[in-house]
């Protein structure tokens, strides 16, 4: 039997508005363009990312299996082929940081648990991004993922956010699917304390990247706020 191949982790953008050279070192571009096997969340979006980066191969060339939500724990090993026939795989994710906000992080720890090597690459995260144009708390913080969808629940959720960051003294962030920025946008003005501070980052390194941080009662105080359908990271801390 051949050595196992290594699991590569891959950075990708957060915005196909910046191309991939101005976000991705010149190293892991390199890598990228030598790979032929990847697994992905979206094929289709993956080959737009993978031709950007002017990958040498046509995309015909290139080997393609899905790793998405939808996929059951017990397909995850299967997925792990090609390193077991000595080939590297490369893990991209929708965007920004495979394993991280994302079913990637099954794939490692199967690689884990037959002794595959792992290598993460260099690349953007919107988590830390957001937080390091904060000015919040970055010595303590927690990521929460997504919150609860119908209304009653959210607020109830964000008033025991806001509880938590004052007892922990931390920022805490989370997310949400585009279509619903401006309700959970309005549930946050509606709920938190005017003092708690709020910051709010969307469109990550685009050109058309916005970032506002400031207190509730400043958000209040201004024109009525629209991040619309644009991805975004919301911070909290009270």
């Amino acid at each position: 039997m051949s050595e196992s191949g290594r699991l590569i982790l891959l950075p990708a953008w957060l915005s196909d508005a910046a191309p991939p050279e101005a976000v991705l070192p010149a190293p892991v571009l390199e890598r990228i363009r030598g790979l032929a096997d990847f697994v992905v969340e979206d094929e289709r979006s993956a080959r737009r990312f993978l031709a950007a980066c002017r990958h040498p191969r046509p995309m015909r060339e290139l080997r393609f299996a899905v790793l998405d939500e939808h996929t059951a724990v017990g397909d995850v090993q299967a997925l792990l082929a090609p390193l077991l026939e000595g080939r590297d795989l490369g893990v991209l994710s929708e965007a920004g940081l495979p394993a991280i906000a994302d079913p990637g992080a099954l794939l490692v720890a199967a690689a884990h648990a037959r002794g595959i090597g792992i290598e993460p690459l260099v690349g953007p995260s919107s988590i830390t991004l957001a937080l390091m144009a904060s000015g919040l708390e970055g010595q303590r913080f927690r990521f929460l993922g997504y919150l609860a969808q119908q209304p009653a629940e959210r607020r109830a959720r964000l008033t025991a956010i806001e509880r938590e960051s004052s007892r922990e003294r931390e920022t805490q962030v989370f997310i949400e699917t585009p279509y619903r920025n401006d309700a959970l946008l309005a549930d946050i003005l509606a709920v938190c304390a005017p003092s708690t501070r709020l910051a709010v980052a969307a469109e990550l390194t685009a050109p058309t990247q916005w970032i506002r941080s400031d207190r509730i009662e400043a958000w209040r105080a201004g024109p009525v706020a629209s991040i619309g359908k644009r991805p975004a990271i919301f911070l909290l801390q009270a």
